[in-house]
């Protein structure tokens, strides 16, 4: 979180609510562990994903006052504040601490998930937030069968969530639960001492694999022997890796089933991550890079396992082109709608297909807490002068494309040396080089800064990037010659030929016309251009041929 980020925060809500509250320097530690409890109740109560404890923020006015209260570093006796308030919270609960330098003045915010399948109690007391204040939970019965209506449904409606009534904790594989626990240190080294001290059951519960010791979806799926993945049906666990040709034929292929936590690193295994040689446009040595970014490799897998509809039956390909291309897909609708809606949001995407699941693998530092691993690909790519991810999203089916090399070197250095150049001008004109059409928006962010030229849906590079990326030459074929231009050598033709048939004139100007045109549209215009002179008493036509007049 960014000072713009708090800025954005405190403007959006300019009051308290009941889920957000601001502090300056009050600090003292039961009052935070009963705030995190009303707070994550209260968002759940409103369908809210988070909750915010802002300190440095004076109530009512909204003044930016800052805080020396430092919660990150703060104790409660002999222990660590955050891990006192993790081991009184039940159940477990994910918050997170930012400490923000904003306007010369320090703030912290205390970023609390909504409670997810029961309340959320602070030393066995539920909290819930009444208007601005803090209240019991059992004082208001209304709120109460509210919430836990709530709870219930959203448990009934994550798939992730249910219980495998059949299973056992020797459904799960010892491996896979080994694995868990390395990641889930990785990711909370405050408690590598206590992680050890947990038997499998404590471990899971407090990792939110399981709940109350009963085996979900979300373990089977992660953690689960291969034998168990009936327990799953109709859903399917299942990710294939298929390697193919340019021309897209299949030269191999490998099936890999649960436990997933696994099967990641077998399926990155498998992929052909060969150096990739060239050079770049700001140096005379060569670069040699992996054609795959790992983090672009489990990125998008994992957010496959993530977001996949299992009730749909399918499942994740990971489709291997032997040209140095990685196409990955999963079923299911892409919940942010667009990948611009992505990309051009700072904040994490509020809704979840599988939020058992997300939740979980958060825990297991499998994918990104703040959404921003979409973004992280796309720069990687830009770095590296390689093609941005592409994401194609219909049918149900959540697909992208990772290009390993580069599609033309020159274009893509010198169009990192125009100045001033934004992240989403980079994306838009990446949009242009592959030949995808543009919004009305789009082209016209575009043609503000003079990057493109000539009408939707027959847009092409401007003369001004022509000239930054050495593709004057390709301008030229783009552009084509103008209409008048074109009626001029028609003029001119049948001057020096008396007389021309319609394809005569495709012959010579075919070539000339953009080539953003296709060969149809290309012949369209030349009719138009006939019709043009004829209406203005130019040329006319006699029988098959045509004439000045």
């Amino acid at each position: 979180m960014t000072c713009e980020t708090l800025k954005d925060l405190v403007s959006q809500y300019k009051k308290e609510s009941e889920w957000i509250e601001f502090k300056v320097n009050n600090k003292e530690p039961y009052m935070i562990g009963e705030y995190i409890s009303a707070l994550a109740n209260s968002a759940a109560l409103h369908d809210v994903s988070k909750a915010y404890l802002i300190y440095g923020v004076e109530d009512e006015t909204l003044k930016f006052l800052g805080t020396d209260f430092k919660p990150k570093i703060a104790k409660k006796g002999n222990e660590e504040l955050e891990n006192w308030l993790h081991r009184l919270l039940e159940p477990s609960i994910e918050f997170v601490i930012y400490d923000i330098e904003c306007e010369e003045l320090s703030f912290s915010v205390f970023e609390i998930e909504s409670a997810a399948h029961r309340p959320i109690s602070f030393e066995g007391k539920e909290y819930v937030r009444v208007g601005s204040y803090k209240k019991k939970l059992k004082d208001y019965p209304e709120k109460e069968r509210k919430l836990w209506a709530k709870l219930t449904s959203n448990a009934l409606q994550d798939w992730s969530a249910n219980i495998c009534e059949e299973a056992t904790i020797d459904d799960l594989s010892e491996e896979a639960i080994a694995k868990a626990r390395e990641l889930y240190t990785q990711k909370n080294p405050k408690l590598a001492d206590d992680i050890p001290t947990w038997d499998d059951k404590t471990f899971l519960n407090k990792a939110k694999i399981t709940i109350k010791d009963k085996i979900t979806n979300t373990a089977i799926l992660l953690l689960g022997k291969s034998e168990s993945e009936y327990m799953l049906s109709p859903a399917i666990a299942k990710i294939s890796w298929i390697l193919k040709d340019k021309d897209n034929v299949s030269q191999d292929y490998e099936h890999f089933y649960c436990p997933f936590i696994l099967s990641i690193d077998k399926v990155y295994e498998k992929i052909r991550n060969l150096k990739y040689r060239y050079m770049r446009g700001d140096t005379i040595f060569p670069e040699e890079v992996d054609s795959y970014h790992p983090f672009l490799i489990r990125e998008s897998l994992n957010n496959a396992i993530a977001h996949q509809d299992y009730m749909l039956g399918g499942k994740i390909n990971v489709v291997e082109f032997e040209d140095r291309k990685l196409v990955l897909s999963n079923n299911g609708s892409f919940i942010p709608q667009s990948i611009e809606n992505v990309l051009s949001s700072d904040a994490p995407e509020t809704k979840y297909r599988n939020k058992f699941l997300a939740q979980a693998m958060i825990n297991l530092n499998l994918i990104d807490t703040i959404g921003s691993g979409i973004m992280k690909m796309f720069k990687i790519q830009s770095a590296k002068y390689f093609p941005l991810p592409e994401y194609k999203l219909d049918n149900e089916t959540v697909q992208v494309k990772i290009e390993g090399k580069v599609l033309d070197i020159n274009y893509a250095s010198k169009l990192a040396s125009i100045p001033d150049l934004s992240f989403e001008e980079i994306f838009l004109l990446d949009k242009v080089q592959k030949g995808h059409e543009l919004t009305a928006q789009e082209a016209k962010v575009l043609k503000a800064k003079e990057l493109i030229e000539g009408k939707r849906p027959n847009i092409h590079i401007s003369s001004n990037v022509a000239k930054y990326t050495s593709q004057e030459d390709d301008y030229i074929k783009l552009r084509g010659i103008d209409d008048e231009y074109a009626k001029k050598i028609m003029l001119d033709y049948l001057k020096e030929f008396k007389r021309a048939k319609k394809s005569d004139f495709v012959k010579v100007l075919l070539p000339k016309l953009p080539d953003v045109l296709d060969d149809e549209k290309k012949k369209n215009k030349i009719k138009n251009y006939l019709q043009d002179l004829r209406t203005e008493l130019k040329i006319k036509n006699e029988g098959k041929y045509w004439v000045l007049v």
